[in-house]
């Protein structure tokens, strides 16, 4: 149609993602996400497009390629939001055009596994202008494009997906033996790629059993594994046109008429446990199985094929792992043959191309991973080639273009392997995804703790989590003398727990072993009782994590109240914990609660100098972690006022 017709009646734009109003001044072009298992219209996520072509239209392999690994099935794309149009007729133009743009990556998206019926589709596209102002909103609909006024900003956003689906996960290894020869490479291209294409047919072999069972084995009455076969699977059908099965069929005993709620918790009584991490997670089994009857009488026979020149055997191992995002009233059987296999037959044939230019040389280690990165209401899959260390310049690039497409920040190390959703944990039913030997220790203990008392002031806290490490813990014994040594590990502590680094917090011993090794203390002084202070701990800072650090010394306690503006600054930049070393006493500050007009202030102190067991009401009650003014109600001095004090500040690392 020449003209844009007006909206049709229940036509309404229903918005999930935040990032959609955060990042609309940012010029340029953004995919807009939705699933078949949502209302018509409705944005969940938003993915920057990063790759453009010589006529500056996106470029469609490009893209495609990254979002079919990097978008699990079960959303897909539903429109596009182009920023920088000035009139009102350029928008509508550009929305038009951003739409065809959308339909064209939506159908080599979904061509990977399994073409969707295009006369059925609807897009979105959307307009906005570098100077603000609201967005513009278009739909297409059986070919007809119509103007939309009716937006809709959902406020519980996570509840809105998780209540009505949940998580399919397939991890399946495949070991692929291939004779090629060694010195004609098209040759042996050929070969691969025919060996690979058998591979993934063999996905859909009526053969092939699914087995179907909830991931987590610690719930009571859990159902039985429900075993899917191949022959009963309907590749053909479309999902978008695929009905419905309410909950009362989710309890038939007959495996292709059970739902995914069958697999699924009842109910969660607390909207806090509505997320990705606590979403339902289903796992499915690949088994093949032989053993059936064949309709017909065979013998068994070999067949030699002579080799007419050198070649070799290469066994091609694919480590497969997916995840799939399901309407929970959806048949089982639905969501296998149209998500699962498409997933996988999807995530192989990512593989298989990375493989192909190393084919005879030393073959690419590559492993899938699964991040749920702050901000994103679903999680994404990357894969990973493992041959390259994390802190290698192509990894980190390969990082850095996924933090521009995401709108993630590029001073986080957020899609680390570190990061990556650990299923194993669901799997025995702990929930506890620390790496950590030992006991665990508390986190955050901060979090909870009365007000300041400071009046009309703005509270400056440490981002992200740490551990309290204190006298006596471990069996050792350094009362008197370990306090600046416990508060570098509750440092440490924090860059292990945002992950910008993977080493174990060091112990008393292994902190001035490498003080030793830089030179700054003599071999006598490993396994002593000596203090160190803030300018040791910026060394074993520089030494084992990377971190610089700045430091801030004040001739006396009365001085420090004076800081308190450049240390709020701190905690809203870098966000690190910050240890104060002063006379004999070493403290971790968490943050500063200031009024800048009257200069009323508070320091929020971590004590490492409590000795007693990890009760946290007991550290709270006792006031080992609180906030303390510099001048309490009685007149006294926290901060002594005939010591000096030095103030170290680490620096987070700016990297992805």
């Amino acid at each position: 149609m020449n003209e844009t017709e007006k909206v049709t009646d229940g036509d309404t734009i229903k918005i999930l993602c935040p990032r959609l109003i955060l990042t609309r001044r940012e010029p340029g072009l953004q995919w807009l996400i939705g699933s078949p298992f949502s209302p018509p219209f409705t944005i969940i996520s938003t993915f920057k497009s990063i790759h453009t072509s010589s006529s500056s239209s996106p470029d469609f392999i490009k893209e495609s390629d990254d979002l079919r690994t990097l978008l699990i099935k079960g959303f897909d794309i539903i429109g596009g939001l182009i920023v920088g149009g000035s009139s009102s007729d350029d928008g509508e133009k550009n929305a038009r055009e951003v739409i065809v743009w959308a339909g064209k990556l939506r159908e080599l998206v979904i061509g990977g596994g399994g073409r969707e019926n295009l006369e059925n589709r609807e897009l979105i596209g959307a307009v906005a202008g570098l100077s603000g102002g609201d967005v513009k909103f278009f739909v297409e609909r059986r070919g007809n494009v119509t103007a939309v006024d009716s937006v809709v900003y959902e406020e519980n956003q996570e509840k809105f997906v998780w209540e009505r689906g949940c998580l399919f996960r397939c991890n399946l290894p495949i070991k692929m033996p291939v004779y090629l020869p060694v010195k004609n490479k098209a040759d042996a291209e050929k070969m691969y790629l025919h060996a690979a294409e058998v591979v993934a047919s063999s996905f859909k072999d009526p053969l092939v059993t699914y087995m179907v069972e909830r991931l987590s084995k610690d719930i009571s009455g859990a159902p039985q594994p429900v075993i899917i076969r191949g022959v009963d699977l309907d590749f053909n059908a479309d999902l978008t046109n695929i009905k419905f099965v309410g909950e009362k069929s989710a309890q038939d005993s007959d495996a292709k008429k059970l739902t995914c709620a069958h697999f699924c918790s009842k109910s969660k009584s607390s909207p806090a446990l509505i997320s990705v991490e606590n979403a339902d997670v289903i796992q499915v089994s690949v088994l093949f199985n032989r053993s059936g009857k064949s309709p017909k009488s065979s013998a068994p026979f070999a067949e030699y094929i002579p080799a007419l020149e050198e070649a070799r055997l290469f066994v091609v191992d694919f480590e497969l792992e997916v995840l799939c995002y399901v309407a929970k009233d959806l048949l089982l059987m639905s969501a296998i043959s149209k998500l699962i296999i498409p997933a996988l037959v999807d995530q192989f044939n990512s593989m298989k191309k990375a493989v192909l230019p190393k084919l005879l040389a030393q073959h690419p280690q590559l492993c899938s991973y699964h991040f749920n990165p702050p901000g994103l209401l679903h999680p994404i899959t990357v894969i990973y080639e493992l041959n390259y260390g994390e802190t290698e310049l192509k990894q980190v690039e390969v990082r850095r273009s996924l933090h521009m497409r995401l709108g993630l920040p590029f001073d986080r190390p957020l899609l680390r392997i570190a990061n990556a959703l650990d299923f194993s944990m669901m799997k025995d039913g702990s929930g506890n995804s620390s790496k950590r030997k030992g006991p665990s220790l508390l986190k955050d203990v901060h979090i909870g703790i009365p007000s300041s008392g400071v009046s009309g002031g703005v509270v400056s806290l440490v981002q992200g989590s740490y551990e309290y490490h204190h006298y006596l813990q471990d069996g050792f014994d350094d009362s008197g003398w370990g306090c600046a040594y416990r508060s570098l590990q509750t440092i440490i502590s924090w860059f292990r727990l945002q992950y910008y680094t993977s080493i174990d917090v060091p112990s008393h011993r292994e902190i001035q072993q490498a003080l030793v090794e830089i030179g700054d203390k003599d071999p006598s002084f490993i396994g002593s009782r000596e203090w160190i202070g803030a300018i040791e701990l910026s060394f074993v800072l520089d030494k084992l994590l990377g971190v610089s650090c700045k430091i801030i010394n004040v001739r006396s306690g009365a001085e420090l109240p004076e800081k308190c503006r450049e240390l709020a600054l701190h905690f809203e930049n870098q966000g690190t914990p910050i240890m104060i070393g002063g006379g004999v006493l070493a403290y971790t500050l968490l943050g500063v609660d200031y009024n800048e007009a009257s200069g009323d202030c508070a320091f929020l102190i971590l004590d490492p100098h409590y000795t007693s067991n990890d009760d946290h009401k007991k550290i709270v009650n006792g006031g080992w972690c609180g906030w303390k003014k510099a001048v309490d109600s009685k007149g006294r001095n926290f901060f002594l006022h005939d010591k000096f004090y030095n103030l170290l500040l680490p620096q987070r690392p700016s990297m992805v």
